[in-house]
């Protein structure tokens, strides 16, 4: 039988769907692609604004109408948080929690047994052991590989509803992370992703016994992770400077093949909305990673998530986060509309910000963010860097791909035996949505 996959949301829901292609494959079913014609097709959902769910539902339909006799199975955090909402979408026979996706097969198959619509969804209470949905050892990248090292989040940041899809921390088993990785770099990726719901929480549950040398939990993990053999880089895909602070940053840099880049979530600039949005920092403890980062390397990259009209929020607050892209000097901007989301103290809060103002203030955030961008690749003319070449992009007909700071770099020349190779490169002047590069 064929099946096929799509994917909305986070780097953890794509490493998800990743481990079931694989299960199913192991399992003797065809995998195709998303606009083939599939005998099921699994859907693997987000919920972080009510855009993802109106995405989710989208697709739904949108695959049910491509095969009417198909299965359809809908798994992920929409699921989680709205189960009866997603069984009543036409079309869908199997709506599987976030905890439940290991089983996917298991729920399927006997659909195609007894016909009758499945729901499979527990408590967020009950999230509370991590599920190991085994090795990934292939992905559809063939350079970049993502680990899934961590589930949950007990932060219960007052806008996110993450905590009630993805349940209490906890954390991948160190053997598992690193037979993992093993396995990938003996496949020859180069670059290995660390990445969870919130990764910086890695190791902090009651009881994990992973942690080693006095170190934290992410440090532990990335230390024996750095002194695997091979040619491959490690990048973190965030870091919450609700978990961290500057000198915790700074012990991460001493790791040889941790890439000079962290994407650290802001949420906003200024220190009342960040109170009101229950993030335990302020805008100086956010500023003093960055400072302490930038004077280790001052190409350092830097990306974040910007939230524009949360409830309350002021011009002034506005001004705030945009002085803050200002001043942080980031190489890339993530800005979002704030979106009510169910089971969240913001939610009901008075003082809601109209649509049209959040739009504007969102467009606000992405241009200031488009100009800090430019700003840092103009910093960064000159510099030789190491980039992992990835693919050829045919719209410029040259090669791409990232430097260890995470600048995207097209270079004319090169070859295919260039392909998932590091090379060094000399960054020569903004271009596109990047810089364009020169192999040294």
């Amino acid at each position: 039988m064929k099946v096929a996959f799509h994917t909305l949301g986070c780097k953890v829901n794509q490493y998800e769907t990743e481990a079931l292609r694989l299960k199913f494959r192991e399992r003797g079913y065809e995998i195709v692609g998303e606009t083939d014609p599939a005998d099921i097709y699994v859907i693997n959902t987000c919920t972080v604004t009510s855009l993802a769910d109106r995405k989710s539902r989208q697709y739904i339909r949108k695959m049910k109408k491509q095969s009417p006799h198909s299965v359809v199975a809908v798994t992920g955090c929409y699921a989680q948080i709205s189960p009866d909402e997603v069984k009543a979408v036409e079309g869908v026979n199997i709506v599987a929690g976030t905890n439940e996706k290991g089983k996917l097969i298991q729920y399927i198959e006997e659909f195609l047994l007894e016909r009758r619509s499945q729901l499979h969804v527990k408590p967020y209470e009950e999230l509370d052991r991590y599920e190991e949905t085994g090795l990934v050892t292939a992905t559809e990248s063939r350079t970049r590989a993502y680990i899934k090292i961590q589930e949950g989040c007990d932060r219960f940041c007052s806008y996110c509803v993450i905590p009630y899809a993805r349940g209490s921390v906890r954390s991948r088993e160190p053997s598992d992370v690193l037979a993992e990785a093993e396995g990938l770099i003996g496949q020859g990726f180069k670059e290995l992703v660390l990445t969870g719901i919130n990764t910086a929480l890695y190791g902090t549950e009651e009881g994990f016994s992973g942690r080693s040398d006095n170190l934290s939990g992410i440090e532990t993990i990335i230390s024996r992770l750095d002194r695997l053999p091979g040619d491959f880089r490690i990048r973190l895909s965030s870091l919450e400077p609700a978990v961290v602070n500057a000198d915790y940053v700074k012990r991460l840099l001493q790791y040889k093949k941790l890439c000079p880049h962290l994407h650290l979530s802001a949420q906003s600039g200024s220190d009342r909305i960040l109170k009101a949005m229950s993030r335990p920092y302020n805008r100086q403890d956010y500023l003093d990673i960055i400072k302490t980062v930038k004077a280790f390397d001052p190409g350092y990259g830097i990306t974040t998530d910007l939230i524009a009209g949360f409830p309350g929020e002021t011009e002034a607050d506005h001004q705030d986060s945009v002085d803050l892209i200002r001043e942080a000097g980031f190489c890339k901007v993530h800005a979002f509309k704030y979106s009510q989301r169910p089971f969240t103290k913001a939610a009901s809060m008075a003082d809601q910000i109209p649509a049209p103002l959040k739009k504007s203030r969102t467009k606000e955030l992405i241009d200031a963010g488009e100009q800090a961008s430019h700003r840092f690749f103009q910093e960064n003319q000159g510099r030789i860097r190491s980039v992992l070449i990835e693919e050829h992009a045919q719209d410029y007909g040259c090669l791409t791909g990232y430097t260890d700071n995470y600048i995207r770099v097209y270079l004319k020349g090169g070859n295919k035996k260039m392909m998932n190779c590091f090379q060094e490169v000399k960054l020569l002047e903004p271009f596109a949505d990047g810089m364009k590069g020169e192999i040294q």
